[in-house]
């Protein structure tokens, strides 16, 4: 046997033990990776936490439990001055509220939104697992595939939880998709409250009942007005349902389709990735948010000059905070996930809540929530004269 025929005979048999290693080696990380994922589903929550708490973290401004503890008296005071004006106001009880609210710190506001990822993720998991089993294809596995996903995912969650969670101030926590319909409740992220008054130069105690009153708004909305958040809920599922539909995890020709659209969409960064039917529920969607910020902006105008000596100065000072261009990292992540759209959420919605009020009247604003047949059309959105001739006529001569 010659010196090259020795060669070539341990080259294939070295290929050939490697081969059988990689396949041995690919076939228990495959059903390693199924059981993970039959195990935890398709995100591992513990670790996305995990990433998010780090990151916030690392935020100035960082606050012990006793220093949260401290605050609470303060937005007590404020829920109980706010209530009764926003009732008053608004002509109805305002149900519950009062006793539904906490203060946290920048971890838990990222701990309590998880919960909601989870759930939401809870509704689809089932079916897209199901599909990522028979789609995959060729030396990936159903398994790997599946860890592959599930890894990208939980990264993906975590960072975004954590760049947001350094962001919010308030938010009206609700869970739209709870089969129980149990009230939300109201979170005010004091870390990052007390930094803002700060930049912005507001007293403090003023910018936290600022704060109480916007959010306070968004429970009115969504609690005073059973027809809302089964509403938000439908539109919520059909954009899940149509996301699984259209799953074609790890595979090109999706990847290659979500690029057409977005080509298409000239460069939209959001909407541009969706099926026209998602686009669809999107913009139904973002009608009602735009009309529950312009709605709360406007409530606020109204009663916050009994609340806030220099209400006005409060506002301009955090509208050029919105308005304020960002850059880099956050201009990236602010376009990918729609936060940009919701600026403009606040411009359309206030500018039609307030053409409505001078249209109409507080008797015409009043029909804002009758039910899903008196949301403003996107034309009328845009001509509140509109919406009210259909809505309203009787109120057409009445003085804002």
């Amino acid at each position: 046997m010659t010196a090259a025929t020795r060669r070539r005979g341990r080259s294939w048999q070295v290929s050939l033990a490697l081969g059988a290693a990689l396949g041995i080696a690919a076939a228990i990380a495959s059903r390693r990776a199924e059981r993970v994922v039959s195990d935890g589903g398709l995100v591992d929550w513990s670790r996305a936490e995990g990433i998010a708490v780090k990151r916030l973290g690392r935020a100035p401004g960082a606050l012990s439990a006793a220093e949260l503890s401290a605050s609470r008296p303060d937005y007590a005071a404020a829920m109980t001055r706010i209530v009764p004006l926003l009732e008053a106001r608004l002509g109805q009880p305002l149900p519950g509220v009062v006793e539904r609210w906490d203060v946290v710190d920048r971890a838990g506001w990222a701990r309590a939104n998880l919960v909601t990822f989870k759930h939401i993720f809870g509704r689809v998991e089932e079916t897209l697992r199901e599909r990522l089993m028979r789609n995959s294809r060729g030396p990936v596995t159903p398994g790997i595939a599946t860890l592959a996903n599930r890894f990208i995912a939980t990264q993906q969650i975590g960072f975004l939880v954590g760049f947001l969670g350094g962001r919010v101030l308030g938010q009206y926590d609700v869970a739209l998709l709870s089969a129980e319909s149990r009230p939300g409740r109201l979170l005010f992220v004091e870390e990052n409250i007390r930094a803002t008054a700060a930049a912005l130069g507001v007293p403090l105690r003023d910018f936290r009942i600022w704060i109480c009153l916007h959010e306070t708004t968004h429970a009115f909305e969504l609690e005073a007005h059973p027809w809302l958040r089964p509403y938000l809920a439908d539109r919520l599922e059909r954009q899940l349902a149509a996301f699984v539909e259209e799953t074609r995890t790890l595979q090109l020709e999706g990847i290659l389709q979500a690029l057409r659209r977005w080509r298409d969409s000239s460069g939209e960064p959001l909407a541009g990735l969706l099926s026209p039917e998602q686009r669809r529920l999107l913009r139904e969607t973002q009608l009602v948010m735009s009309l529950l910020e312009g709605f709360s902006d406007w409530v606020m105008d109204e009663v916050g000059s009994q609340l806030i000596a220099d209400v006005h100065g409060v506002r301009e000072r955090f509208e050029a905070r919105r308005n304020q261009r960002r850059r880099g990292l956050e201009r990236i992540v602010a376009r990918l996930t729609g936060l940009d759209m919701k600026l403009e959420q606040y411009r359309r919605g206030e500018r039609f809540v307030s053409g409505v009020a001078a249209a109409g009247g507080r008797e015409a604003v009043a029909h804002l929530w009758d039910g899903p047949d008196s949301l403003p059309t996107e034309a009328e959105m845009a001509d509140p004269v509109s919406w009210v001739s259909r809505i309203a006529p009787a109120t057409l001569s009445q003085p804002a």
